[in-house]
């Protein structure tokens, strides 16, 4: 417990992000202040919003800074206390990631019960991510059972957790889009009643095929084509959720799509953008009803998990990549 290691960005990429922009740097193990603790960090969580706050642009979160370790989702064990309320043993969930020691205050932790799930479920499905896909399908967009839903980046953490959420709260149909055949075979195994794989053609074209009678709501995780096919195929009255964009985060031109945004008008369509982090009032309710559905085994979810602190950035850079099955996390 004497040395830490953490990652550093060492430089702001330009387009896609390589290894060379972040850093390995070795620390001391920080020791906590008054109401303080320091965690030992268990699990990471990479996530596709962090490159944006690479760029030094302003945006919702402050960005990155230069020299100086990244910062995310983590959950770890308590190593060491000087705040009431949290003694060393506690797993707690918190923002420090990208380390594999973090100090903080004890305000700034939430502690989770690591016997009613494992600790990595409280980054995906039990924790931002799981409230995220909650959030948006049903408070955002306002999901009504006997609609039909569309997912894209549906294999990804929050997309898995989208289609199974609306199929469990009565949609009547369930589509979404992915980038590998393996991953289209996973989303029909948790119960999604068509997708596709969008390197196949056009999405316009495999979205029809999937709804002939369009769709009611769309939860969008990449943007560009997909959003515009998406408006083609919404319904009067549709509702979109935009919770990212992933297809545009690396590119330095302006996205070529969507270009019907016209269509919004004689539609009514409404599209939403939105941020988990104002939608805590649903916490609990979130919390009660996805333990209940894991405990009935009525909601499935996938990690792919890296192993060690130096193989984050290659983690990270493999989101992008959608390289990953469900939620993407490093073990620290």
């Amino acid at each position: 417990m004497s040395t830490n290691r953490e990652i550093h960005l060492a430089s702001r990429p330009q387009g896609w992000p390589t290894a060379e922009n972040f850093r390995l740097v070795t620390t001391e193990v920080p020791a906590p202040g008054a109401g303080q603790i320091v965690v030992r960090n268990q699990f990471m969580s990479v996530d596709p919003y962090m490159r944006g706050r690479m760029n030094d642009v302003k945006s919702y979160v402050p960005p990155f800074s230069l020299d100086a370790p990244l910062d995310g989702g983590a959950v770890g064990e308590v190593v060491a206390s000087e705040a009431e309320g949290i003694k060393p043993g506690d797993t707690v969930l918190h923002g420090l990631g990208w380390r594999e020691y973090a100090l903080l205050d004890a305000k700034a932790a939430r502690k989770v019960d690591p016997s009613l799930a494992p600790a990595s479920a409280y980054l995906s499905v039990l924790g931002m991510t799981g409230l995220t896909a909650y959030a948006g399908l049903l408070d955002v967009a306002a999901m009504k059972p006997g609609e039909t839903v569309f997912v894209s980046g549906a294999a990804g953490a929050v997309g898995s957790m989208v289609g199974q959420i609306a199929k469990l709260r009565g949609a009547a149909r369930v589509i979404g889009s992915a980038g590998s055949p393996a991953k289209v075979e996973r989303l029909k195994a948790l119960g999604f009643d068509a997708a596709f794989d969008y390197h196949d053609g056009p999405v316009r074209d495999s979205l029809k095929a999937a709804a002939p009678d369009g769709i009611d709501v769309y939860f969008d995780n990449v943007g560009s084509e997909h959003l515009e096919a998406a408006i083609g195929a919404l319904n009067l009255h549709g509702r979109a959720a935009i919770c990212g964009m992933i297809a545009q985060y690396n590119s330095s031109e302006p996205p070529a799509a969507p270009r019907n945004l016209a269509l919004v008008i004689g539609k009514r369509l409404t599209l939403r953008g939105f941020l988990v982090g104002d939608h805590g009032h649903l916490r609990d309710q979130f919390v009660q009803e996805m333990s209940g559905w894991l405990r009935d085994g009525r909601i499935s979810y996938d990690e792919t998990v890296v192993e060690g602190i130096e193989n984050a950035p290659a983690a990270f850079l493999g989101v992008l990549r959608g390289e990953n099955l469900g939620k993407m996390l490093v073990r620290v």
